[in-house]
């Protein structure tokens, strides 16, 4: 969702709240509805409070999965960067194959895994260049003892890059679970309707409209703050970008040209012979 569409979403709410509660004011009687007006806020003050510790909580766990997801994205693309450089010293055949494939994956999570990501379609599938690579580690047999620590090394860089892709994807799946939504706009609601039970016919237009206006506001924006949160992907502003693997693969171009090139199996977005 763009900055424009959200400024839309939260003015076009706050229009509607603010005629529903100049149409209560229209009928209500001079002083409220609340006889007592001292208690009715004290009342408001507990759900308010109540709505602001529960959306702190909730604000706090779904920035804790977006950062997970951008710091898994960012060390994915370092891990891979670093595996291409070990991958210089296994046997001559393994690394050709090796270094070729991981150019390979950086493209696939570029064009294929980020556009799966934004629509929600990527699921729990591999990366399948990732498999590729470790099927072809499976027939390398290094002999001299720069071989064989490159081979180590990069089965450990390996096992953090799969870490690294789980925290990346994690965020894709939204973490907050449907239930504390609910919980969520049912709050939100709850304030609502006791906000409009403030209406007053003495009160002044610009006073009630301010009331209603600045409170729904402040929730809706709010709302909208866990959506963005809980959707890193979405594709709009603020999102989630593959920025660090966009300069991995700048790189890995780089370090090609100094390792007398690399042959990738696959085309520009990643696919097999494309």
């Amino acid at each position: 969702m763009s900055l424009v569409a959200a400024a839309l979403v939260v003015a076009a709410v706050t229009a509607v709240a603010v005629g529903a509660m100049l149409l209560m004011r229209s009928r209500a009687p001079a002083g409220g509805y609340y006889e007592d007006g001292d208690r009715a806020a004290g009342v408001f003050g507990v759900v308010a409070t109540g709505f602001a510790v529960l959306a702190g909580f909730v604000v706090f766990l779904a920035f804790e999965s977006f950062d997970t997801s951008r710091g898994g994205a960012e060390a994915e693309a370092q891990i891979v960067a670093q595996q291409f450089e070990t991958a210089q010293f296994l046997p001559p055949a393994t690394r050709d194959r090796v270094s070729g494939e991981l150019v390979c994956y950086a493209r696939a999570v570029v064009h294929r895994e980020w556009p799966a990501m934004e629509s929600g379609t990527l699921g729990d599938a591999p990366n399948p260049w990732g498999v590729a690579i470790f099927r072809g580690l499976g027939a390398s047999q290094p002999r001299s003892p720069s071989e064989q620590a490159a081979y180590a090394k990069y089965l450990d860089q390996r096992t953090d890059r799969e870490t690294a892709r789980a925290d990346r994807i994690h965020g894709a799946e939204g973490v907050i679970p449907t239930a504390l939504w609910a919980v969520v706009f049912v709050s939100a609601a709850v304030m609502f309707v006791f906000l409009l039970m403030f209406a007053d016919s003495a009160e002044r237009v610009a006073v009630q409209s301010i009331m209603m206006g600045g409170v729904v506001v402040v929730v809706t924006s709010l709302l909208l703050l866990l959506w963005f949160l809980d959707n890193p992907y979405h594709g709009g502003a603020g999102a989630l970008q593959p920025v660090a693997m966009e300069r991995t693969l700048d790189l890995l171009a780089d370090e090609a040209r100094i390792v007398g090139g690399v042959d990738p199996p696959c085309g520009r977005t990643g696919a097999r012979g494309d």
